[in-house]
């Protein structure tokens, strides 16, 4: 098979892939390819018969062991067994049984007839079993490679394997290597999880242990840190991300249960992840091992309290837009409105209510599980009515001199502006005029609750 075919093909199929989405409750559906070695070199002997006859036989067995489980559904790829070498037939490579529930009998029936006679086609065969996994919103794909020799095609499996795992369709394949010697061994590790036999007995050994990380995901609980250690935080989205990739693998809203521990998770404890917990800002915990056969906790420091802006006294406040930035940062965190209470990190904040004129606030404090309350004052209101329309502006007077509030709206005559309580100009001249001298300045003072009428 030629580079640039391999290259297309890869792609084409690929393109066709959906990623599974996985549950934090373990699968509704475990779906496991196996992909059967049938080549030439199958009939080397081992035990008192051949590899493929062994190979048959503990394969078999293992279907009618999994045919018993409702929860699971198998296929069977083979290569290897359509054309006699010489000469290569490099597109050797068929799905025999495609996924079905109850079909152990098919696989078994196929089986029984396998002849091995072709070539090693391994890198084809990974591409093409990308299509062999129908669409399915909750299932576990697992795919067991049985195999007696190296690639044998210019495909290049490790390649295979990882496109694979980027496109989600796999997590990492399970490779059981049939008398192999020391460097074909070392192929396969790039390939997927590797097991060797050389023997009917560790052939045997190694797909029921396949088959047991296959169908069992390993418990993991999330604690969320508060500031005094423990984990009493909740109620956050959390993100697992599949490390390597930057692919998201699950994705749930934190839970305490009702014994007040976190909910337990189900993870494949094969990959290697980073968590990202969505709190306000975000944390994240990079590197995370999930050791199997254990229950597995996983910690993140994320003491939250409350922020609340609200205005003084007022009985029918106005509702006002709050940035809020990490002290001393110009990135926007978050948008809160007054009067609606935020989760934050406990530390410091930046806040700009987005009030005429602005209302700027430094270094708020927001400690472990207490409502920080900052107040700002009830605004008053300026009535601008002008005879003729005007263009012009509002200013604030401050220790600085003047600061910009807003233009007037030189397309109406009468607007109602909320200001906040202080000192103000407004500079204005008739919309038409085209004289310097026609503008006016005029002070005024706002008070908290207050209406003025301004007529220009």
């Amino acid at each position: 098979m030629k580079k640039n075919i391999f290259i297309y093909l890869f792609l084409i199929l690929l393109s066709q892939t959906v990623t599974p989405q996985k549950s934090v409750r373990g699968w509704e559906k475990t779906r496991i390819l196996f992909i059967f070695d049938a080549s030439r070199s199958m009939l080397a002997p081992m035990d008192q018969t051949t590899r493929l006859e062994v190979a048959k036989r503990i394969f078999n067995q293992i279907v009618d062991s999994l045919s018993a489980l409702d929860q699971v559904e198998m296929a069977l790829r083979v290569f290897g067994h359509q054309s006699p070498v010489p000469p290569q037939d490099c597109e050797d490579t068929r799905l025999e049984v495609p996924f079905a529930p109850n079909n152990a009998a098919r696989i078994r029936q196929k089986v029984k007839f396998i002849e091995a006679q072709g070539t090693t086609p391994i890198a084809n065969s990974l591409i093409r079993s990308a299509n062999d996994f129908p669409p399915c919103s909750d299932c576990r794909n697992v795919i067991v490679l049985i195999t007696d020799g190296i690639e044998a095609c210019d495909g290049d499996p490790c390649l295979a394997s990882r496109e694979l795992q980027r496109m989600g369709v796999v997590v990492k394949p399970f490779v059981i290597g049939l008398q192999l010697d020391a460097n074909s061994k070392n192929v396969f590790d790039c390939v997927g999880d590797f097991y060797e036999a050389e023997n009917e007995a560790e052939f045997t050994s190694a797909m029921k242990v396949i088959i047991s990380k296959a169908l069992n995901a390993t418990t993991t609980q999330i604690n969320l840190l508060d500031d005094h250690n423990h984990p009493s935080e909740t109620d956050v989205t959390v993100s697992l991300f599949d490390r390597e990739f930057n692919r998201p693998m699950y994705q749930y809203v934190h839970t305490i249960n009702q014994k007040g521990f976190p909910d337990t998770l189900y993870l494949d404890d094969r990959i290697m992840y980073r968590m990202v917990v969505h709190t306000l800002p975000q944390v994240a915990v990079d590197s995370i091992r999930i050791i199997p056969g254990t229950h597995n906790i996983i910690s993140a420091n994320a003491g939250r309290g409350k922020l609340l802006v609200t205005q003084r006294l007022a009985s029918q406040p106005q509702s006002f837009d709050c940035i809020i930035r990490q002290a001393g940062q110009h990135r926007t965190l978050a948008v809160q409105k007054t009067g609606v209470e935020n989760k934050y990190l406990t530390g410091k904040y930046d806040i700009e209510i987005l009030s005429l004129p602005r209302i700027r606030i430094q270094d708020v404090e927001i400690s472990q599980s207490h409502t920080t309350t900052v107040e700002i004052p009830r605004t008053g209101f300026v009535t601008v009515y002008a005879r003729n329309l005007v263009q012009g502006a509002v200013f604030v007077v401050n220790e600085d001199g003047l600061e910009w509030v807003y233009d007037l709206n030189p397309l109406v005559s009468s607007e109602i502006l909320m200001l906040m309580p202080g000192q103000y100009r407004i500079v204005y001249r008739p919309r038409y005029s085209r004289r310097i001298t026609s503008t006016t300045s005029r002070s005024f003072e706002v008070e908290s609750g207050r209406t003025i009428r301004l007529e220009l």
